[in-house]
């Protein structure tokens, strides 16, 4: 028999979203990626790194990532100490766990929200506890002290798209008797963001990502933003080299870039404001969204109906079993081309 560690044997693991062999054959909107390409200043930059016969790569990369972090620095206003880069933000939230909770102590986030963090939580050996929302997205029933050695909250929340205020964040901060969480994967699409609470509150921890807004999926790329005390522990726990020398590439001249970040979110954002409208000409409910998707509910509440319709005309899009979120479904937004033709879709499936 396999003496597998009794959690492990017995979790379920995490079902990321659909990924089809022949991506080129569908407008893929189910796992919340930019539908545009990259700065072409990361292409250049990955070119460079290999050379003409691949010299740099057999050698090991930075271990610390010290121009990544550096260029975060700069652009947050954060010292480097209090910057990590991570092999995606997925990597921090494992860490987080790993150097604040130990087997048999709780953690907690919302639900609906990231439902990885429950997985995380299992594999360490953690408790989980789960507050829900109210029908106006508020907090229900969080306690005005949290004993709990972590508190995950998704900013803009996914998947429903909407955003916290700041005010009620840095409230959390100092309910919150271990350390506060603020997963920002989506805040570059959003308004205003939690940098600033990171300064003021020895607790706070920020992640970030740049598979959405950066266009970075395909290199797992994240960071994140706490005291140094923190950033130190986390760079205990991280595997050494966690970051190969073309992602570190890639990870510089992305954040470099801003101009181009900056058109690329303005189209994002101004795509979504349309294709919200439309949605609702058709009868749809849509959530307020401050992230790069929508929460969409048909008239009939029978978002598998329409997963299903849209599925049949490849249209990928991503629909939850939780009984929370199975009435709607969450779209990515891509191109106007691409949210074009699945309003079309949509017409047709009624």
């Amino acid at each position: 028999m396999i003496p597998l560690r009794k959690n492990i044997a017995e979790m379920a693991g995490y079902v990321p979203g659909f990924q089809p062999r022949d991506e080129a054959a569908w407008i893929k909107l189910n796992t919340n990626e930019n539908p545009y390409p990259p700065s072409p200043k990361v292409v250049e930059a990955i070119l460079a790194e290999i050379g003409s016969r691949g010299e740099s790569l057999r050698k090991y990369p930075d271990a610390a990532s010290r121009l990544g972090r550096e260029e975060a620095g700069r652009l947050y206003g954060f010292d480097p100490s209090w910057v990590i880069m991570a092999n995606g933000s997925d990597e921090l939230l494992n860490n987080l766990i790993r150097a604040f909770a130990g087997e048999g102590e709780e953690i907690a986030f919302v639900h609906p929200s990231y439902s990885y963090y429950a997985t995380l939580a299992e594999i360490q050996g953690a408790r989980v506890r789960t507050f829900g929302l109210t029908e106006k997205w508020e907090l229900a029933d969080f306690p005005k002290r949290y004993e709990g050695k972590l508190f995950f909250l998704v900013n803009p929340n996914a998947p429903l798209g909407f955003t916290y205020p700041l005010e009620f964040i840095e409230e959390l901060a100092g309910r919150c008797a271990g350390m506060l969480v603020v997963d920002e994967a989506y805040a570059d699409f959003a308004d205003e963001n939690a940098l600033a609470l990171v300064k003021k509150y020895e607790n706070v921890v920020v992640t970030r990502t740049l598979s959405k807004s950066y266009s970075l999926a395909g290199m797992r790329l994240g960071l994140a933003v706490a005291r140094p005390q923190v950033i130190e522990a986390l760079d205990k726990i991280r595997d050494h080299y966690n970051l190969d020398r073309l992602a570190q590439a890639a990870a510089l001249a992305s954040l470099a870039d801003q101009t181009y970040f900056a058109e690329c979110v303005r189209k994002i954002r101004e795509t979504r404001a349309w294709f919200t409208g439309e949605l609702r000409v058709l009868g749809y409910g849509v959530i307020p969204s401050r992230a790069n998707f929508v929460f969409a509910t048909p008239t009939d509440r029978n978002g598998k109906r329409v997963y299903q319709g849209l599925f049949d005309r490849q249209i990928l899009v991503r629909h939850f079993s939780d009984p929370q979120l199975s009435h709607g479904l969450r779209i990515s937004i891509g191109t106007r081309e691409e949210m074009e033709r699945t309003l079309d879709a949509l017409r047709e499936i009624g």
